[in-house]
């Protein structure tokens, strides 16, 4: 490692990989006086899923799109399948949709602490902040392999998804949703077994180590001043793992920066199966549990597929103009030739067109799915809840917040799914087979953890014509659009501080938040001469 020369004022950083999952993340940034002013995120590779899927059977989808994450293939097939469900037209009893839904959201369940603990908390334990009170503590916690609730959080995060094996067949890379409900009947050995172990997570994990409480407790939180009041209330709160990061994160500054675009997209997730039973995009938003929507500057509208469109003026795809999903293309260029013409991602950039606001990036993921929760009418069956718009008001967006609202989902989708198990009727019907019409085009779509997930398809004699992903991966880390506008994790870097610029965890943290599902070599230039000063790793893999 050679050392940065002192003192500068202005350099560059570029910092590659950034994640810590699979992928690639590299991002440049600009540093003037220790805080960064600008910011490039570039995703370093080509996947190209949607022309491998091209000319396919209809059907082909569901096997491929879980292929293309080995953490969120669950909700790949999720919205996979709602994507032929409302091409085809089809019927989907009650008990498939449960199903359906307890499985994905045992896949979330099953995320939530393996992120924090094996992802995010272990930066925590970061040298720069040894001066914190608390720093020993964080250390003896959150410590890779050796921290006490790291190693408990790690192993018990993957209980969920013995749920999704007991009736998906297997987990990752399942493919028992179909158009029309489930291959699956679960009988009453199955529904206990699944109780029990989700129990079994709900006693040793997230009420013992992560609350400290019952979790009807922590639901009843409803302000940023209730979250203040449930940490000091008692101590076992107090000292919870929960309680313990909210005071220390506040501590080292992390509700400070990160803040990014402030305007979110929810596509919703999980129905009510009444009304769902004959899936449609029209029938779509009133019948999700987990609502749909989009917030910015104050206001919510309601979400409407056909209002997104893919930007690539800055990625690495040939294309003249935006295009919504159903007309778009996947047109791979050379990545060294079109660097001179600006192009520096393998990442599109999805924007959504708000009518007040015209083409805007969007922040994706568990936040954007808080604030949707916090929007006003409600229908009697959705998700209601407050607190993240609250949170907002009073501190703004930023790394801490958007953590908070991540772990802010345990409790609830657990209450969910002990409910959707309970509604099963195992004497009743799993599957329609569906009539299988040669030509449509349908759109489905999720929140997997990390955001909104979806898929367009269009089908002409009876192959697939076209095929478009958009990941909240791409939501969020997309690269600028044509008008030059950043994309929401370029716009969360800008104002970070950089306390140690050989290991800047500072960019980490806004990163990790956003959980980017992408996989640290840095390279830092002397913002005026351009000159190599160092080159090193942020923070190491773990």
């Amino acid at each position: 490692m050679t050392t940065v020369d002192d003192p500068i004022s202005s350099v560059d950083l570029f910092v590659s990989p950034l994640g810590r999952v699979e992928g690639d993340l590299d991002v440049r940034v600009t540093i003037d006086d220790g805080v960064v002013t600008s910011a490039h995120t570039e995703a370093a590779m080509f996947r190209g899923f949607e022309i491998i899927l091209r000319g396919k059977d209809p059907q082909a989808g569901l096997i491929v799109t879980p292929r293309i994450c080995g953490i969120c293939g669950g909700s790949h097939l999720y919205k996979a399948c709602y994507a032929l469900d409302t091409a085809w037209s089809t019927h989907v009893p009650q008990n498939a949709t449960l199903v359906r839904n307890i499985a994905q959201a045992c896949e979330t369940l099953q995320s939530i602490p393996r992120y924090f603990y094996a992802l995010f908390a272990i930066d925590l334990v970061n040298k720069n902040y040894a001066s914190s009170s608390m720093y020993d503590e964080a250390v003896r916690r959150f410590a890779p392999y050796v921290g006490t609730s790291y190693q408990k959080g790690v192993v018990l995060s993957g209980k969920p998804v013995e749920v999704y094996a007991i009736f998906g067949g297997q987990w990752p890379h399942s493919s028992f949703m179909v158009p029309g409900g489930v291959m699956s009947a679960p009988n009453l050995a199955d529904v206990t077994r699944g109780t029990a172990i989700l129990n079994h997570w709900k006693d040793n994990w997230l009420e013992a180590e992560w609350l400290g409480c019952p979790i009807e407790r922590w639901l009843e939180i409803k302000t940023w001043e209730d979250m203040l009041a449930w940490v000091y209330e008692n101590e076992s709160q107090h000292d919870s793992d929960c309680g313990f990061f909210i005071r220390y994160a506040l501590d080292i500054g992390l509700d400070k920066y990160g803040g990014g675009v402030g305007r979110y997209i929810s596509t919703g997730t999980y129905f009510e199966p009444t009304m769902y039973e004959n899936p449609t995009i029209d029938a779509r938003n009133d019948a999700l549990i987990g609502r749909s929507g989009v917030y910015a500057d104050g206001s919510w509208s309601t979400f409407d597929h056909l209002r997104v469109t893919e930007d690539v003026a800055h990625s690495f795809f040939r294309g003249d103009r935006p295009l919504h999903p159903w007309d778009g293309e996947t047109i791979p260029v050379d990545p060294i030739a079109t660097r001179k013409d600006g192009k520096y991602s393998w990442a599109k950039s999805p924007r959504y067109d708000i009518p007040t606001l015209g083409r805007t990036p969007l922040e994706a993921g568990p936040l954007a799915r808080r604030v949707a929760a916090g929007a006003p009418d409600p229908l009697g069956h959705q998700d209601s809840d407050p607190l993240f718009v609250d949170m907002l008001d009073k501190l703004g967006p930023s790394v801490f917040v958007r953590q908070m609202a991540r772990m802010h989902e345990a409790p609830k989708y657990y209450t969910w799914v002990m409910d959707w198990m309970s509604r099963l009727d195992l004497s009743g019907s799993f599957y329609t087979k569906p009539v299988e019409p040669e030509s449509g085009r349908g759109f489905g779509s999720t929140e997997a953890a990390r955001g909104a997930l979806s898929d367009w398809i269009v089908l002409d004699k009876g192959k697939i014509e076209n095929y478009q992903v958009v990941t909240p991966t791409a939501w969020n880390i997309g690269p600028r659009d044509g008008d030059g506008v950043l994309g929401p994790i370029e716009q969360a870097l800008v104002g970070t501080p950089i306390t140690d610029m050989q290991d800047p965890v500072e960019l980490g943290h806004v990163a990790r938040s956003f959980d980017s599902c992408l996989v640290c070599t840095v390279h830092a230039y002397d913002g005026k001469s351009g000159r190599e000063l160092s080159r090193f790793v942020v923070n190491g893999m773990v």
